[in-house]
This record gives C-alpha cells, structure tokens and sequence, in this order.
C-alpha cells in the first residue's frame, strides 16, 4: 500500500543512491509520439526494446505502456520484461518517472517531482504533459511503494548523484526560466538538499549545444562513482562544444565533492557532429513546439548511458569514434561488461539511453 509522506527525505533519514549502487529494476516507458519518433515510432520502438533487452540480461526491466499499445509491446519485448498498463504523453522516463530514496534499513521510497514538459509555457515541448505528470504516481502505487511529493519542476536527467552528498546539475537548465522562475538559486539547493539528502552542490554552466531540455547534466557528464565523472569532450575549436565542455572541465577541477575529495574527469570523445537528414526529418509529424528539420544539430553524446548491476549500456552514434568511446568505458568500469546499442533512434527524439531509464535501487 502506498502513501505520500508531508515530510521530506532527508528528515526521514533517506537518501538518493548513485547509479553505481545495487539496483533491483530499471523503469521505461513505450514510445508513441508521433511528433517525436519517426515512421509512427516504429524504428523508436525497435530501439527501446533493444536497450530493454541489453538492460534486462542485468536488471529486471518494468515498461510502462498504454493500453493501445499493449500487445504490440509485448510482442517486441524479452517475455521476462514486465509490461504494465501506465500511459503517458511521451517516453523519457528519466524525466517523468520517480527518483528513488533510501535509508539505512532497507526502506526505499520515490520522490515524485512537478513536470511540466521542458519548460511550461515558456518553452515546453507539448502542451499537454497530463499523463506524464501523473506517471511517477501512479508506478508508486502499483508498486505499493511510498512517496513524497516534491514543490519542485524538475526532470530526472537535469540533476546526478554521487550517493554520498554530491549533486551535479547544470545552471542551464535548472535556473531557465520555464522551470521555477519563483525560486533562487539557493532555495532550490534547500529543496534538492531536503528531497535528494545531498550536502554539496556543483553548478555547471551549460549542458550540450542544442539540447532542447535546456542543458540537462545527464547529456554532457555521468557520475560514475565517488569524486570520479566522465565528461563529453570536443577538440575542434570550431565547434560550440569546445567552449562548454571547458567551461565545464574548468568548475570540476576547482570544487571538490561533499567528502572533500577532488575529482577525477574522464574525457569522453563528442560523436560526430551529427544532423538530421532529410529522411528523418520528413517522417516525423510536425507540431507547433517541437521542431525537427533537415540539417538540425542533434545534441549527441556518450555520456547518456545507464550503470546498472554488472553492465553498462551505451549508445553507438558515431562509427568513427563508438569504439574509442567503448574503450575509454571499459577502462572506467572493469568490472561491468560494457553493451553498445545502436542510439540514433533514440536521439531522433532528443536523447538518449540515460534519458530512456530510471533506476530503482536495491533498497
């Protein structure tokens, strides 16, 4: 039986864990926009059941899907993923689904943060978030598991944990006006430090170029254990990565995290720079917020990968550079296998594996 808690996290003795924790599933959700995911969403479709596959030989998977598409999803998907009835507007489940909790008992409860789409009326990306914003809710309650309801607008993909008091986050996204104009910067430290139990913030300036979720962190950097990250690089001055990916090398090596430990930054290669071509472009449905033209920057990167149990999976983008990219992660997790899934299909719609899943700790 679920019940929402008027108290916070932190005053409850529960934190949020790193990803690099123990975790007993991973949530997803089905894909369907047709605005978003080309050809009806059928290639997009393709794609989640392949990361759904590689992430279920480590973690159980849960997808949620409407009843539409029930049958369909089940058919595509592994007989040992679970399918449950829980629709929603569209499929990051990064974004929509709850941020687990833990104490040192063995509780485990899920913060159910404020969505509104990428930015409300300011800049969001559809105008009816409905289904989305009653998502992490409605998991909870098939779940039985307890939740707190945060007075916050965030996605899961704007904020990384270390599990031991540190938050990373970029000022891009989370101070952009469509999120909580209300709030300073320091009331939203308050409220992440009471709804996350974290101590220590650090603030990066901006996320990748043209990531139309205002910067989130999860798309340029990944927590990938204590004081150690991984961080989208680009060598060609050219670019508008070369620039934010400094900006950000330049804070990392200045703070410290909640320990006072300083951190090690592993440089990931920016894939590409990679477009949308002309077919891609023309099979998805046009709508008024989000646009996909031909030649458009996609904001590409293999920082967006999931850690879970013995395996890390990640997206393939870019044949001149997946591999060095694969390397680099078998040289940061040499006790995780490393699965690569091809991810174009995924960053059609505006991101990528990370931004696909959302982990439930072990508890």
């Amino acid at each position: 039986m679920s019940r929402t808690h008027e108290s916070t996290p932190r005053a409850d003795g529960f934190r949020m864990p790193g990803e690099h924790e123990p975790q007993q599933a991973v949530l997803m959700a089905w894909p369907e926009r047709r605005d978003t995911w080309r050809e009806g969403a059928g290639p997009a479709r393709q794609a989640f059941a392949a990361v759904a596959a590689a992430v279920n030989e480590a973690t159980p998977v849960i997808m949620c899907v409407s009843a539409e598409q029930l049958q369909t999803a089940r058919s595509m998907l592994p007989d040992s993923v679970e399918v449950v009835e829980i629709p929603c507007n569209d499929s990051w489940m990064r974004d929509i689904g709850p941020s687990y909790v833990v104490d040192d008992r063995g509780g485990l409860r899920g913060v159910d943060w404020h969505f509104n789409a990428w930015g409300g009326e300011v800049n969001g990306l559809y105008e009816d978030w409905s289904l989305d914003e009653a998502l992490a809710e409605k998991v909870l309650q098939k779940r039985g598991e307890d939740r707190y309801r945060a007075p916050l607008v965030l996605e899961g993909g704007s904020i990384h944990v270390d599990g031991e008091g540190t938050c990373i986050t970029t000022a891009e996204c989370l101070l952009h006006p469509g999120r909580n104009p209300q709030l300073s910067q320091a009331e939203i430290e308050d409220l992440l430090r009471d709804y996350l139990g974290v101590e220590k913030f650090i603030w990066l300036p901006r996320g990748v170029y043209n990531d139309e979720t205002d910067g989130h962190v999860d798309n340029i950097l990944h927590i990938v254990g204590p004081a150690e990250v991984v961080l989208t690089w680009c060598d060609d001055a050219q670019d508008p990565m070369y620039d934010i990916c400094r900006e950000c090398l330049k804070v990392l090596e200045a703070e410290q995290d909640a320990k006072g430990r300083s951190f090690t930054v592993h440089r990931l290669p920016l894939p590409g720079p990679l477009y949308i071509s002309e077919e891609e472009a023309a099979g998805i449905e046009p709508s008024e917020s989000m646009k996909r033209s031909t030649g458009e920057r996609l904001a590409g990167s293999y920082a967006n990968f999931l850690i879970t149990n013995d395996r890390v999976v990640f997206p393939l983008l870019d044949p001149a550079q997946d591999e060095i990219a694969r390397t680099i992660l078998r040289q940061i997790f040499p006790h995780r296998e490393i699965v690569g899934i091809e991810g174009r299909e995924i960053l059609l719609g505006g991101g990528n594996i990370h931004c696909i899943t959302q982990q439930i700790p072990a508890g």
